[in-house]
């Protein structure tokens, strides 16, 4: 009997000009593994010229959600982003990724027509990265053994998280 895939959560927010992240593995019904934070990175304002439009793919995929990835313990059969820039994380990475975009999000519904579209649903549709179409089979098959209803729930998880890691940290910079 096989076993049903351990799925990874990451997500990378924006506030003000920096940048933070968290992963969370968890087992097919949503229970934690394993959970890793990033410390923000923030761009200088040369790097922001010189990366341009690729500043945030970059900093989304390559610095935060590769490192985040590459120090867990804990693999992940499949990884799901809510953020668009860590879908380039796929090109680095050979374990499928999947953007749990809003219906309205002009990039998820284009995806349609190329034939990324994993998923459906009444409020997201799963994207996988445009120049990786063969990971759609994979994707729906691993999807199928999950028993999480819910794939949007471990997002706000990590958000909160990240929260309250930033209430500690300034909390022990006050002390």
């Amino acid at each position: 009997m096989e076993t049903a895939p351990n799925l990874g959560f990451l997500t990378v927010v924006q506030e003000g000009g920096g940048f933070s992240g968290g992963y969370l593995v968890t087992n097919s019904w949503g229970r934690p593994l394993e959970f890793r934070l990033s410390s923000a990175v923030q761009p200088n304002r040369v790097q922001q010229i010189l990366y341009g439009p690729t500043l945030r793919p970059f900093i989304c995929a390559e610095l935060i959600g590769k490192t985040l990835v590459e120090k867990c313990a804990v693999p992940a059969q499949l990884i799901l982003t809510d953020c668009d820039a860590v879908l380039e994380l796929r090109m680095n990475w050979p374990t499928p990724l999947v953007w749990l975009a809003s219906l309205t999000e002009p990039l998820a519904v284009a995806s349609e027509q190329t034939g990324t579209a994993v998923k459906h649903s009444d409020t997201h549709l799963l994207v996988c990265h445009q120049k990786f179409p063969d990971d759609v089979p994979a994707i729906r098959n691993l999807l199928a053994t999950v028993d999480a209803p819910n794939l949007a729930e471990p997002f706000a998880r990590i958000r909160e998280a990240l929260g309250e890691a930033r209430k500690l940290g300034a909390a022990s910079r006050a002390a």
